[in-house]
C-alpha cells in the first residue's frame, strides 16, 4: 500500500530563535503547518525562510489548544502530528508516530514513562501531578494511559470529528480562551479518544529543554484546567462503569 501523507502541525508564539533547530530535525513529510499565536518577533518570517513551501495560519483565539485546533483544521494529509516550536518535542520521532498508526493504531500516544523515554525538563512537582491524574483518569476512564499530558501525538485525519474542537466560535472575554483552548487540550484529546473507543499506541518519547526563551505553561493554574477537564468529560461520557478500552504498544515497523 501507498505509503500515508503527514501533516506537521507546529503551534509557535515568538519561537523565532527554536525554529531552526526544529526544522533541522524534521523528516521528510508533505505538510507543515505553523500556527501563529500573534508573535512579536520573526516567528513567520523565519519559518517562511526555512521552509518556503510552509502553510501559515493565524489562530482565532488565544493558547495552544486553540493554535491545535485551528492548524488541524487546515490540515490535508492521512496523518496529523502535533509536536511543539520549543525544541522540547524532537522531530526526527516523528517516524515512530506514523509507524504505530501504520499497524493499526488510530491515536498515537506520546509517553515519557516508557522504557527508553524520559524527560530533561518535567518538574517533580509536575511529575507528581502527571501521576495523579493519571492514576484518576485510568479508573475513571478504563484507560492505561502512562503520561496523561504530554503534548506529541499523532492520528489519522479522519479521526478529527472524535475531537470535536470548536475554530468557529469568536473570542470571548476575558483570557480570550474558550475550554479546551489551553494546554487541558492533550488531555480532551486523550480522553475523547478513549471515550470513542479508537485504538491508541503509546509511542516512547524524549522531552527535552526548551531551547530558548520560556514557557507559557503554569503548573497550578493548567494543573486546574486539567482537572476540571477530567470531570467535565467523565461527565460528557455518561458512563458509570470504565470503557472497554485498552492501550497497547506499537509493533515495530514491517513486524
Amino acid at each position: 500500500m501507498p505509503s500515508p501523507s503527514v501533516t506537521v502541525i507546529v503551534p509557535a508564539l515568538n519561537e523565532a530563535l527554536n525554529l531552526p533547530h526544529v526544522f533541522a530535525r524534521m523528516p521528510q513529510v508533505d505538510e507543515v503547518v505553523l500556527v501563529d499565536g500573534g508573535s512579536v518577533d520573526d516567528t513567520v518570517a523565519v519559518a517562511r525562510r526555512l521552509r518556503p513551501d510552509i502553510k501559515v495560519v493565524r489562530q482565532n483565539r488565544k493558547g495552544k489548544g486553540n493554535a491545535l485546533a485551528c492548524g488541524f483544521a487546515v490540515a490535508t494529509s492521512d496523518i496529523i502530528v502535533m509536536i511543539d516550536a520549543d525544541g522540547s518535542t524532537d522531530p526526527a520521532e516523528i517516524p515512530r508516530f506514523v509507524a504505530a498508526l501504520v499497524n493499526g493504531a488510530d491515536f498515537a500516544k506520546g509517553s515519557r514513562f516508557m522504557a527508553s523515554a524520559g524527560s530533561a525538563d518535567i518538574t517533580p512537582s509536575r511529575n507528581l501531578g502527571n501521576k495523579g491524574f493519571n492514576l484518576l483518569v485510568n479508573t475513571l476512564f478504563g484507560t492505561r494511559y502512562t503520561d496523561l499530558c504530554y503534548g506529541y501525538n499523532a492520528f489519522w485525519t479522519r479521526c478529527l470529528p472524535v475531537f470535536d474542537l470548536d475554530v468557529t466560535t469568536p473570542r470571548p472575554p476575558g483570557d480570550g480562551r474558550l475550554w479546551g483552548d489551553g494546554f487541558e487540550i492533550e488531555t480532551i484529546l486523550n480522553l475523547r479518544a478513549a471515550r470513542a473507543n479508537l485504538r491508541v499506541a503509546e509511542v516512547p518519547s524524549f522531552e527535552h529543554l526548551r531551547l530558548h526563551g520560556s514557557s507559557n505553561l503554569s503548573a497550578v493554574k493548567d494543573g486546574m484546567r486539567v482537572l476540571r477537564t477530567i470531570a467535565r468529560e467523565y461527565r460528557r461520557s455518561g458512563r458509570s462503569t470504565p470503557s472497554p478500552y485498552a492501550v497497547s504498544a506499537p509493533r515495530a515497523a514491517g513486524s
